[in-house]
């Protein structure tokens, strides 16, 4: 098996150490694929995570966000212990489990369902205002002449 060491990449970069940590992790292989998932890009700036959770009901199923990391975990309710059932072949699995995704910034749960034993998650990007790219002008002479404000259609020397 190969793996990647980033290492150097901790001496050389500063203030993205996020970034570094999430690329380590993204190569670890992850032993659990339970339940299975799919990751839909719907459009632009909307996703949505589809869990099969066959078994499970609203109240076994726990969806959390906290800070980046979107946790679903699922705690089946206990089987009697006098559960008489002889299985022939038992292929659904009845455990519990914990599935955690890394969101990019500015991505928000925005809601959650589960129908036909399918558990959705409908992500939205949302960039606030401030973080969105600025156009600057570009004045001819930059730096010998006053900036003019424009404010109202009224020109004013800054």
């Amino acid at each position: 098996m190969r793996t990647v060491d980033f290492t150097p990449l901790y001496r050389s970069i500063v203030g993205f150490d996020r970034l570094a940590d999430m690329m380590d992790s993204a190569t670890k292989i992850e032993s659990q694929g339970y339940p299975p998932y799919n990751i839909q890009h719907v459009a632009d700036d909307e996703y949505l995570i589809e869990l099969a959770v066959a078994g499970f009901g609203e109240e076994d199923l726990v969806v959390e966000v906290q800070e980046t990391v979107l946790t679903v975990s699922g705690k089946n309710g206990e089987k009697p212990d006098s559960d008489d059932r002889r299985f022939l072949h038992r292929g659904i699995a009845e455990r519990s489990f914990e599935r955690r995704f890394h969101l990019a910034d500015h991505v928000e749960v925005a809601d959650a369902g589960l129908k036909n034993g399918l558990l959705q998650i409908r992500l939205v990007r949302e960039v606030p205002e401030a973080a969105k790219p600025k156009r600057i002008e570009i004045k001819s002479g930059a730096g010998s002449t006053r900036a003019k404000l424009i404010e109202g259609g009224k020109t004013k020397a800054a």
